[in-house]
C-alpha cells in the first residue's frame, strides 16, 4: 500500500521558515519533518511513497537527491576512475521515493488526482507533509478494511482552528464535516486518511477544488466517510511557536511520535 504526502502548499503562517523552503523540509532536530513522517509510515510497514510536489519543490528533490551522501559516511576515490563507497549505517531506510511535480499552484485535491497514475491496488494512504503524532497506523487501516467505507480520516482533539467533525451517537460513523470552524471543542481532522482508490473518481475539475471541501463533505452525506480516533499525541507544524515546540519535544528526547 502506497503513502501520498501532501508536500505542495506555501505554509505562509510559517513564513520566517517557508520562505526559503516548502513546509515539509522544515527540520525538527536534524532532519525535515516530512522524514519524521515517512519514518513513522514506515515503521508500520508502509515504505513506498509518493511525495506531491509543489511550491519550492526542488528543494525537496535536491534533498532525496543527495539523501545518501547527507545521511552516512562516504569513502570515495579522487581518481579520474573515481569511486564512491556509502559505507552501512546502524539504521538504514529500505524506501522507495517517487517525486511527483503536482503543481505550483494546484489544491489539495488537485494534488491527489494528478498522481493517481502512481498508485496500485484498490487501497492507499495519505496524510499532509506538516503535522507529526503517535498514530497506530495499522489500525487506521485495520478500521478502515473492517467498516468498508470509501475513506477513513484520523479524528483528534485540536490545539483549534481546524475542520470539525460531527460524528453519529458513539460509533465511527460521520454525519457532517465543517472545515476550519470558529470553536475550538471536539474532534478535528488530523490528516493520515486511508483512501479507497474509488475517492479519486469523485474529483471532477480538481486543480482549484479543496480536497476537505466538498469532497469530503459529499463523502460524509453519502455514508462513505469514517474517523479512527486518535486520543494520543498530534501537532501540526503551522506556525514557529509550533515549530519551536516540536524541536523542543526532540532535543529533549522527548518527542511522542518517535515510536521506530
Amino acid at each position: 500500500m502506497k503513502v501520498v504526502i501532501l508536500c505542495g502548499g506555501r505554509g505562509t503562517r510559517l513564513r520566517e521558515e517557508t520562505e526559503y523552503r516548502p513546509k515539509p523540509m522544515v527540520p525538527i532536530g536534524n532532519r525535515p519533518i516530512v522524514w519524521h513522517i515517512m519514518k513513522l509510515y514506515a515503521h508500520y510497514g508502509f515504505r513506498e511513497f509518493i511525495l506531491c510536489l509543489g511550491y519550492k519543490g526542488d528543494v525537496i528533490r535536491q534533498y532525496f537527491q543527495n539523501y545518501l551522501w547527507m545521511t552516512h559516511d562516504v569513502t570515495l576515490s579522487l581518481r579520474r576512475d573515481s569511486e564512491v563507497h556509502f559505507h552501512p549505517q546502524d539504521e538504514q531506510e529500505d524506501w522507495k521515493v517517487t517525486l511527483a511535480d503536482t503543481g505550483e499552484d494546484t489544491l489539495t485535491a488537485g494534488r491527489l488526482k494528478r498522481i493517481e497514475k502512481y498508485l496500485d491496488g484498490d487501497t492507499f494512504l495519505f496524510t499532509y507533509g506538516d503535522g507529526v503524532g503517535d498514530i497506530d497506523i495499522a489500525a487506521t487501516v485495520a478500521q478502515h478494511k473492517a467498516a468498508g467505507k470509501e475513506l477513513t480520516l484520523t479524528a483528534v482533539h485540536p490545539p483549534g482552528r481546524f475542520g470539525e467533525i460531527g460524528f453519529l451517537d458513539n460509533q465511527a460513523a460521520i454525519h457532517s464535516f465543517n472545515e476550519k470552524p470558529q470553536v475550538e471543542e471536539g474532534w478535528i481532522n488530523g490528516g493520515f486518511f486511508v483512501a479507497n482508490r474509488s475517492v479519486l473518481a469523485r474529483l471532477k475539475d480538481a486543480d482549484q477544488l479543496m480536497f476537505e471541501q466538498k469532497p469530503v463533505q459529499d463523502l460524509a452525506k453519502n455514508g462513505q466517510l469514517q474517523a479512527y480516533r486518535h486520543t494520543g499525541f498530534w501537532q501540526p507544524m503551522d506556525t514557529y511557536q509550533e515549530y519551536l515546540l516540536l524541536n523542543k519535544l526532540w532535543n529533549e528526547g522527548k518527542a511522542p511520535w518517535k515510536v521506530w
